[in-house]
């Protein structure tokens, strides 16, 4: 009976040991794991750290101007009608400048050629057009780039990561446990989760902020067919 105590005691010590053991390692924070990374993992997650801010700025900066763009009385061309039908292109100029929008802009263009041929009025209002999809397009291209290339760094880390995990491995010459392996691993892996990460959060805004544009755009082309079918109308 004493041995058969005594061995039951053991074994629940050593279940308790291993159990307190797991726990903390599963407590250990996200920071923890950064931190405890070698310098090149340091620097790979502060690369994706910036990135994420970058990221995160564009986001909300460009769905800011982009949601301004989009926001245009639905009076605006009905005014600018009434002005233009009654020969008040300065009360039409007025309200095209008091509106801070793209649509407005390439109707107070429109308004500055009337006079000459439809053609070159719409040619005008085009080429407005143009330059402010260029002004709304800004930093699209940026946000793209780092979807793609956040992955890329994360990996990058991962593979130099486990460069260092294998050599420190080597150097212990035949010691090697299972904790000193999984530790080296997941230390790595966390730069390629960082670096998805950072990625869905590109991919995902890039996706929103193109729908965005998409809606202006369409209302830029509505206003500009609007503006033109009111040029025509006392020919009609």
């Amino acid at each position: 009976m004493t041995l058969n105590a005594f061995l039951t005691s053991f074994f629940f010590l050593q279940m308790v040991a291993e159990k307190e053991s797991t726990t903390a390692i599963e407590s250990k924070s996200l920071f923890d794991i950064i931190m405890g990374s070698s310098t090149s993992g340091l620097v790979v997650m502060t690369v994706l750290f910036i990135l994420s801010i970058v990221a995160v700025y564009i986001i909300v900066e460009r769905y800011s101007t982009l949601s301004r763009a989009g926001q245009v009385d639905q009076n605006f061309m009905n005014s600018i009608r009434a002005s233009v039908e009654n020969g008040n292109l300065q009360a039409a100029k007025a309200l095209c400048q008091s509106v801070d929008a793209p649509m407005a802009r390439m109707v107070e263009k429109g308004l500055d050629r009337i006079g000459k041929p439809l053609d070159d009025i719409n040619k005008s209002i085009e080429n407005v057009g143009n330059l402010e999809l260029l002004k709304m397009e800004k930093n699209l291209s940026t946000l793209a780039s780092i979807s793609g290339i956040a992955p890329m760094i994360g990996l990058l880390g991962t593979v130099i990561g486990l460069i260092i995990s294998f050599q420190d491995m080597a150097n212990e010459k035949g010691t090697i446990t299972a904790q000193t392996l999984s530790t080296g691993i997941y230390h790595a892996l966390t730069a390629t989760a960082s670096g998805l990460f950072v990625s869905i959060i590109a991919m995902a805004g890039y996706n929103l902020l193109v729908n965005k544009l998409d809606e202006v755009i369409f209302k830029m082309e509505n206003t500009a067919m609007q503006f033109m079918d009111l040029l025509q109308e006392p020919s009609r």
